[in-house]
């Protein structure tokens, strides 16, 4: 019986992780070993930032809640205490585009929200 040999399997595996770390600096897109430490920690640096990415931009959306909140004369935790107590239910993201494209609708939320405490 014949040897088989997993030089197709081996060869397809190299080239799939140079593909990934094309447009990488020096030998690190040339030489297998490299790449695929290269590929590795790019790997790990992408599956963190796609948490990070939410606290960053729900700190962002509260911080602008909180400007607009500034600009009606309150402050950001008694306005989302009295959104709740209002009944609003309205998310971060939500809250943060109307502060930034209708500013009368962003008064009236304040106005609701002081009348709830």
């Amino acid at each position: 019986m014949a040897r088989i040999k997993g030089a197709l399997a081996t060869r397809k595996r190299r080239n799939k992780t140079l593909k990934l770390a094309k447009g990488y600096w020096g030998a690190k897109s040339k030489h297998f070993k490299m790449a695929k430490e290269a590929v590795m920690k790019s790997g790990q640096y992408a599956y963190i930032s796609r948490r990070l990415k939410k606290r960053d931009f729900r700190s962002l959306w509260i911080t602008r809640i909180s400007a607009a909140c500034k600009l009606n004369g309150m402050n950001y935790s008694t306005f989302m205490n009295g959104l709740k107590k209002a009944g609003i239910t309205l998310n971060r993201k939500m809250l943060s585009e109307i502060a930034i494209n209708d500013a009368a609708g962003f008064t009236k939320l304040t106005e609701s929200a002081k009348a709830a405490l």
